[in-house]
């Protein structure tokens, strides 16, 4: 008899907390994934009810499961006995809040503010009053916009030249796609491009004058899109050969050039320096010149002490003598000098007998 009485009593009791726990019930509808992009706000909805027998008090959590079951959940927010929780997870300081002032009225959505990329993970909602308790799980993934998108052609732009049109974004999430379009002329990509939307390359054959015009590429991805432009000139080819014979040429003309006014600076330094020697050349070991008025007075004096012996009858050898021939010795007059002496006592001159005397 005891054993079928317990076994009464046990059922009784799981029927009785089932029906407790049935009090509590999340509402929100679930949602598996959200998808949002980097900067923006999203909200992960837990909305609940409760029954009039569960009568402890009201606690809801939300945790953040790690991808790696190694590590530990992690607390981002909670509300306990009328009061909230938000400073647990460091990482979400001042961007995580509940929805409403008070979850006591059944909301306890949260909102994540300026969404990070390192805030893709699961989510989940745990809501306890006891006895009831309910959870549900939201996996949200953050996604980057592509940005920074730029456009370059990379080969000559010659025509029947083979070229590539490259498109890359240096943000933006997987899965990115690329397209090219032309905004110019015909707006129609050339018949021989050849489109990659994975890589973002495109691909022209043989370019003609026709392909050149205004190209936008188009980055996109499941959160948003960038554009860039390039514009294509497709001209003919170049003489290159006369390019480099002209090149070649205006280097020689100008190395000849900077070499023939060296040679100018040198040789008119040297002139310069020999004309510098040469009038301040003075050499010690010649003596300096005598004065032609001593020279001439000592020449005079001689003729008179002549005179002075001489009678009128002998003086006649004497009248024809020239008072330019008196003579200089050693004096030397430089070219370009023209030395002024000072006026000589003997200047005056007067004749007798055709005989000049000073």
């Amino acid at each position: 008899m005891e054993l079928p009485l317990r076994a009464a009593l046990l059922g009784s009791l799981l029927l009785c907390c089932a029906g407790l726990t049935k009090g509590l019930k999340i509402t929100s509808t679930e949602q598996p994934m959200v998808e949002k992009a980097q900067g923006e706000k999203v909200t992960l909805p837990c909305t609940f009810t409760v029954s009039p027998e569960d009568q402890g008090p009201l606690d809801v959590e939300w945790v953040l499961i790690p991808i790696d079951n190694q590590k530990k959940e992690q607390t981002i927010i909670m509300y306990s006995v009328d009061r909230i929780y938000n400073n647990y997870y460091e990482a979400m300081n001042g961007r995580v809040q509940f929805t409403t002032p008070d979850p006591k009225s059944g909301d306890g959505s949260i909102d994540i503010l300026n969404l990070k990329s390192t805030d893709t993970g699961t989510y989940q909602c745990r809501v306890k009053k006891a006895p009831g308790v309910e959870s549900q799980k939201i996996q949200l993934t953050v996604l980057v916009k592509p940005a920074r998108t730029k456009c370059y052609i990379e080969g000559s732009q010659e025509t029947g030249r083979d070229l590539t049109l490259k498109c890359v974004s240096e943000e933006g999430s997987p899965l990115l796609s690329y397209n090219w379009r032309k905004l110019t002329g015909t707006e129609e990509l050339p018949a021989t491009s050849l489109l990659n939307k994975d890589t973002g390359e495109l691909s022209l054959k043989n370019a003609s004058e026709e392909y050149s015009g205004t190209y936008s590429c188009v980055a996109a991805n499941r959160v948003g899109t960038d554009d860039c432009f390039v514009v294509l000139n497709v001209t003919p080819p170049i003489n290159t050969a006369g390019t480099i014979a002209g090149a070649v040429i205006g280097t020689l003309l100008g190395l000849f050039l900077l070499a023939f006014l060296v040679f100018c600076c040198c040789k008119k330094r040297k002139e310069k320096k020999y004309e510098k020697e040469v009038h301040h050349d003075i050499r010690e070991d010649v003596p300096p010149p005598k004065s032609r008025s001593s020279t001439a007075h000592s020449y005079i004096g001689s003729n008179r002490s002549s005179l002075g012996s001489m009678s009128p009858s002998n003086m006649e050898g004497y009248a024809k003598t020239p008072y330019n021939q008196v003579p200089s010795e050693d004096f030397e007059r430089r070219s370009g000098q023209n030395p002024n002496f000072p006026p000589s006592k003997y200047d005056l001159a007067y004749k007798i007998h055709d005989i000049t005397v000073v």
